[in-house]
C-alpha cells in the first residue's frame, strides 16, 4: 500500500526511547522512494480523485521522510551533549555516512563557538550540566586510558580498578565516554 513504508519509518522512531538512535533504515527510504517514482509513473490520470489521492499520498510520504530524517538529527545532536566529541561505536554503528558528516559538522561549529567566548581559552558550556556540589570527586578507572595530566601539572596514570580523587570538570568527559566512574560512598 503507498505509504506504508513510510509510517513504518515512523513507527519505528516512536518505538526506540528518547536518547536512543536506531540504525539507520536506508532501506526503508530506498522502499518509499520507489513507491513514489511508480506512483508518478503509473499516472493513470482518468480521474481527479485518483489524482488528488495520489497526490495526497506523495506528499504524506514525503513528510514522513523529513520528519524521521530531522527526528534522527535532533537525537544525535543531544547525543553530542550526552557524549562529547566521540561517540561510542555502538552509537556510530547505526549512522549513515550522511549523519556522521553532520555530526563532525555540528562538532566543529559548537568548537568554534566555545572558542569564541569566554576570553583567551574559550569556554566549554558542554560541562557541569547540572550544578556541581563539590569540586573534586572520587572516581574509579573502569578501563586502562594512560596518563592525565591535571592543571597543576601532577600525571596521574589511569590504569583499570584505580581509583583517582580529581578535580569534577576534568573527569566529566572521561565519565560520559566510560573511561571513568563516579565512586559515591
Amino acid at each position: 500500500m503507498l505509504c506504508e513504508k513510510a509510517v513504518e519509518l515512523i513507527r519505528e522512531l516512536d518505538r526506540m526511547g528518547d536518547g536512543q538512535l536506531p540504525a539507520f533504515n536506508e532501506d526503508g527510504i530506498r522502499q518509499n522512494q520507489r513507491d513514489v517514482n511508480e506512483a508518478k509513473t503509473e499516472g493513470k490520470s482518468e480521474l481527479i480523485p485518483t489524482i488528488k489521492f495520489r497526490h495526497s499520498c506523495l506528499l504524506r510520504n514525503q513528510r514522513c521522510i523529513a520528519a524521521y530524517l530531522y527526528d534522527r538529527l535532533l537525537r544525535i545532536r543531544a547525543l553530542r551533549w550526552e557524549y562529547g566529541s566521540v561517540l561510542p561505536t555502538t552509537i556510530r554503528f547505526h549512522m549513515c555516512a550522511e549523519e556522521m558528516e553532520w555530526f563532525n559538522q555540528y562538532k566543529k561549529s559548537l568548537a568554534t563557538y566555545m572558542r569564541s567566548i569566554g576570553g583567551e581559552g574559550g569556554l566549554d558550556i558542554t560541562q557541569d550540566m547540572k550544578p556541581p556540589k563539590s569540586l573534586y570527586i572520587e572516581v574509579r578507572c573502569l578501563k586502562d586510558h594512560g596518563e592525565f595530566e591535571i592543571d597543576d601539572g601532577t600525571v596521574i596514570l589511569l590504569k583499570k580498578n584505580s581509583q583517582h580523587f580529581l578535580p569534577r570538570w576534568k573527569c566529566e568527559q572521561f565519565i560520559r565516554q566510560g573511561v571513568l566512574e563516579h565512586v559515591i560512598s
